[in-house]
């Protein structure tokens, strides 16, 4: 025989999204050596970066930026939005000096 057995939980549980009514401009100017892209922020809710540079942008989550050692690369014109709710340092390197990073932090 088949037996089915009902699993019910009697708890409720209740998701808060994050959300956030705050952006934060900040323009970084590009290098061929790692610059701070966005410091540690407990209360970052999410980032985005454009590389307004023609010359690809190396970002990675941590203090130091490579063109070895990277998160994600962005291409000239690239666009990215940092995932999981990272809170921490954001590096970045480009492969010439010329253009800035665009970047908004949301609070």
């Amino acid at each position: 025989g088949v037996y089915l057995m009902a699993l019910v939980n009697p708890a409720s549980v209740t998701v808060t999204e994050s959300t956030s009514g705050t952006s934060t401009p900040t323009t970084v100017a590009s290098s061929t050596s790692s610059q701070t892209i966005l410091a540690a922020n407990s209360n970052r809710k999410g980032a985005t970066i454009w590389n307004d540079s023609t010359a690809i942008l190396y970002l990675e989550f941590g203090a130091t930026a490579a063109t070895n050692a990277f998160t994600a690369k962005l291409l000239a014109g690239g666009y990215y939005e940092v995932p999981f709710h990272y809170t921490g340092v954001i590096s970045g390197i480009w492969s010439a000096a010329n253009g800035n990073a665009l970047v908004r932090e949301l609070t």
